[in-house]
C-alpha cells in the first residue's frame, strides 16, 4: 500500500480532528479533502497553532510521537520571561497530568530576540496596553496534553499563543496558516517499514 502523508500549518480556533459531534467546532477536514484513513500525529489543542503531520501510516505516526522525535514551539507569554525561568523550564517543572504531579523532562528553551512573523490570529490576543510580552523556544521530546501552557504557567509567565514550529527535521517554515502540502515524509526520517534507520 502507498501512503500519503502532509503538513498543515493549522490555525488557532480549529480541532486536530477530522469528525466532530459540536457542530460549532472546527475541524481540519475543511481545510483539505484528506484520503480515508489520514491520522495526525499527535494534535494541537483548539487554541493553539502551527505545524501538524499527517499521514494514513499508522507506524509513521507511532514513531515520530515518540520520544525520539524532539518537537519545537514558539510561546508567546505574558511579561519578559526571565533568565531563572529559562533555567527552570530547562531543569523541567512539575506540572499537573490527569490530576497527577508530573516532573517534565529536561528541556531547551531560550528567548527570541524579536517576534516571529506570524500573521495576526482569528481571536485577537491581548495588546501591550496590559503590559509587555516575550517569546520563547521551547523543545521537547515528551507530548502531555497542554504541556508547554503548563510549563510556561508553572513558572510565572502563562502563554497568550502557541505555535509549533518543528517536527524533528520538519519546520512550519513560511507555509501559510491553513495551508496543506503533500510531502515525502519517511524521506525527511530516513524511516522505512516503521524503523528508523
Amino acid at each position: 500500500m502507498t501512503h500519503q502523508h502532509f503538513i498543515l500549518h493549522k490555525p488557532d480556533g480549529y480541532l486536530s480532528q477530522f469528525v466532530t459531534d459540536t457542530k460549532k467546532k472546527r475541524v481540519l477536514g475543511e481545510l483539505y479533502s484528506f484520503p480515508e484513513g489520514t491520522m495526525c500525529i499527535g494534535r494541537l489543542d483548539e487554541d493553539s497553532e502551527g505545524l501538524l503531520l499527517l499521514t494514513t501510516d499508522g507506524k509513521m505516526s507511532n514513531y515520530i510521537r515518540s520520544t525520539e522525535i524532539e518537537k519545537e514551539y514558539y510561546a508567546q507569554v505574558d511579561g519578559l520571561i526571565t533568565k531563572e525561568a529559562l533555567g527552570q523550564l530547562q531543569a523541567g517543572v512539575e506540572i499537573g497530568v490527569r490530576n497527577e504531579k508530573y516532573q517534565t523532562q529536561p528541556c531547551t528553551a531560550f528567548p527570541l530576540e524579536t517576534p516571529p512573523p506570524f500573521g495576526p490570529r482569528s481571536r485577537r490576543i491581548r495588546d501591550d496596553r496590559h503590559g509587555p510580552t516575550s517569546w520563547v523556544s521551547i523543545t521537547l521530546t515528551e507530548g502531555k496534553l497542554r504541556q508547554v501552557r503548563k510549563m510556561t504557567a508553572a513558572v510565572g509567565f502563562p502563554t497568550l499563543r502557541l505555535v509549533r514550529v518543528r517536527i524533528g527535521p520538519v519546520q512550519l517554515g513560511d507555509l501559510p496558516a491553513g495551508a496543506v502540502k503533500e510531502i515525502d515524509l519517511p524521506a525527511y526520517f530516513d524511516y522505512q517499514s516503521g524503523v528508523s534507520q
